[in-house]
Formats: structure tokens, sequence, C-alpha cells
């Protein structure tokens, strides 16, 4: 990514400013699937994810969510969180893409009709 774009846009991974200050104050503690990059203060109390890419939240997997609400306080790489046997992988939002779930009878899975029995009106 080129540095201007870092310089004046933050959804694009991380700016310089918090590129400096996870350098002074940070501690690497891991990267989930998406290689996003996982960190917490020296002193533990406040945890943050540099994006990997597109700053979009739902990007984090839920063992990493919780680990940074401070839901537990170990993080995945050190104590996994037991998964289910009926648990589906982390998916991103879909919302906007060609995967995204369109209920039945929604407009956006009608079909256009084609009508063989009128002509539209053309200019000459």
């Amino acid at each position: 990514m080129s540095y201007p774009l870092r310089f004046l846009t933050w959804w694009n991974s991380q700016t310089l400013n918090t590129q400096f200050w996870t350098w002074r104050n940070g501690v690497k503690v891991g990267e989930d699937g998406n290689g996003n990059v996982f960190y917490k203060s020296k002193d533990g109390k406040r945890r943050w994810v540099i994006y990997d890419g597109e700053a979009e939240a739902s990007r984090v997997s839920p063992e990493w969510h919780g680990w940074l609400h401070h839901t537990w306080n170990e993080p995945p790489t050190e104590v996994p969180v037991p998964r289910k046997a009926w648990e589906r992988p982390h998916q991103p939002n879909l919302t906007g893409t060609t995967e995204a779930y369109v209920p039945a009878g929604s407009l956006s899975r009608v079909q256009p009709v084609v009508r063989s029995d009128y002509d539209a009106w053309q200019p000459e």
C-alpha cells in the first residue's frame, strides 16, 4: 500500500500515527487467519487490532473479538477457545456482495419479466 494513501485515510490498514503509537506502546499478541494483527498495551489494559486491508470489524473472528472486549483474559493463541461440533467457520459480513443472503420473496430475487407481446417505442 502506498504511503500517501496510508497518510490520508484511516480505513486502509493503519495510519502513520497509529503505526508509531503501536510501535512505542504495543506488544504483539498474535495474528488471525485474515492477516489481522492484535496488540495489547504494555500494562495490559488496552487491546486493539491492526487490520490487513480494509478496516471492517466483521473480519475479526469470534475468538479474537472476545479477547478484544475482555470477555476472556488469554488470547486464542495461548488458550484456544473450545469449538462446538455444530459451529460454522467465521465469515465476514457479506452484505452488498453476490453471496449476500436474499430471503424468498425479496425483490432482489425476482427476475425481470420478458414480454414478447409488447414492443417499446423507439425514436426514429
